[in-house]
């Protein structure tokens, strides 16, 4: 970090011990919660600078805290903290824009799972496609073997060679509380991760020792959950996909298409790896929800036209 970024952190440090007097264990807590942050954005795509850090930067971090099951007030902690340093920096005018101002952090109540449609997925595939080049090859066989197998973000992480059959086409997943399962997988996908495998893979190996993880970063080292997360914000918004996306809402596409295709409740649930039937029940509102939608925007006699005549 160059001194002219430290010189941000060093007179907020005085700002926060002198002007407003917070206490040592406060002023620690506070700079412990923006080295988190710098942290993270250095490991998923690198740190440029305070000044430089985006909207995009933060939501996605705030995303990952969730995504951690962290205590809410522990969000809204490092929130507020990210808040502060940003009004700081503003009111001192050593920045001119605040990356914190639309932020929000949306806690409470439970909500259904987020998907996508189909046509959104393959949006994102056919771009990724148009492109050769190692890190799209490996982005294609990754979001291809999420959409087509529904497994959780950490079972893709952690996913390593010898996991793969590829004459079956099956994976094993070692899933949820040391539960192994099988997970078959298109041929599609089939088709990507082989491509992937077979040179991309092998070029972002940086040294002679091969790690064994199927999902490598730009440095040849495994690709963290964290860093799936950045790499999906980025190609999900670049392919034209607004908003925050997350890979649980490849899960939640792949358990809502199946059921919409008439697949069995109990075979999703084995799909997806569910303790218990009742976790896999929620898709079956989403489906309904769904239904609903189109029962109301399609059915004729929801159409005022036609019911006047």
């Amino acid at each position: 970090m160059s001194s002219n970024q430290d010189d941000f952190i060093n007179l907020f440090d005085d700002y926060l011990k002198n002007e407003r007097g917070y206490s040592k264990n406060t002023v620690t807590a506070y700079l412990k919660d923006l080295a988190e942050f710098e942290a993270f954005l250095q490991e998923n795509g690198g740190f440029s600078g305070w000044d430089k850090v985006q909207t995009r930067d933060a939501e996605i971090f705030l995303q990952n805290l969730a995504s951690q099951s962290l205590a809410r007030t522990t969000q809204s902690r490092k929130m507020s903290s990210l808040r502060s340093f940003y009004n700081f920096l503003i009111k001192r005018k050593l920045i001119t824009q605040d990356p914190m101002q639309t932020v929000s952090l949306r806690l409470g109540q439970k909500r259904l799972p987020q998907f996508f449609y189909e046509k959104q997925v393959k949006q994102v595939l056919d771009q990724l496609r148009q492109n050769s080049d190692d890190l799209s090859k490996r982005n294609l066989a990754l979001f291809e073997l999420f959409y087509a197998t529904g497994m959780r973000l950490s079972e893709i992480s952690n996913l390593i060679l010898d996991q793969i059959d590829f004459d079956l086409k099956l994976i094993l997943v070692h899933g949820k509380g040391n539960k192994d399962r099988y997970v078959p997988f298109s041929d599609s996908t089939d088709k990507a991760l082989k491509a992937y495998l077979d040179q991309s893979r092998k070029d972002l190996l940086k040294t002679n020792s091969d790690n064994n993880y199927v999902f490598l970063n730009d440095q040849g080292k495994k690709l963290t959950s964290r860093g799936i997360e950045y790499v999906m914000q980025k190609v999900f918004n670049k392919a034209g996909i607004p908003g925050k996306v997350h890979p649980h809402m490849l899960r939640h596409t792949f358990a809502t298409q199946m059921l919409n295709n008439g697949a069995d409740l109990r075979s999703v649930q084995e799909l997806l790896g569910h303790e218990s039937l009742s976790t896999t029940q929620i898709y079956t509102h989403v489906t309904m929800k769904h239904l609903q939608t189109d029962y109301q925007k399609f059915f004729p006699r929801n159409n005022k036209e036609n019911e006047a005549k």
